[in-house]
């Protein structure tokens, strides 16, 4: 992993990878808290699913980054791991 985070390091110096990597920060953000909050809780992908009244592979899909999320999808989620969405402008 030190490799990969020497390489990360470098990488991020390039102001267009800088840009990107930027730009997809929220995006990653919501994946990482979603994950965490879920693993804190010992909650399979399939049990928040079934507390949100959705499939395993939505969750899956979220979690990958492969989905495109509503703010309503994501109150849901939030209620299922007994969070709730808080979205700020900086």
């Amino acid at each position: 992993m030190t490799e990969y985070n020497d390489d990360r390091k470098n990488w991020l110096k390039d102001p267009e990878i800088r840009e990107a990597y930027d730009a997809l920060e929220p995006e990653y953000s919501i994946i990482r808290q979603t994950i965490a909050a879920r693993m804190e809780q010992n909650m399979t992908q399939a049990e928040l699913a079934a507390r949100i009244g959705t499939k395993q592979s939505c969750i899956a899909r979220v979690e990958s980054g492969n989905a495109n999320l509503s703010i309503a999808f994501l109150k849901r989620i939030a209620a299922g791991l007994g969070k709730k969405v808080t979205i700020t402008f900086s």
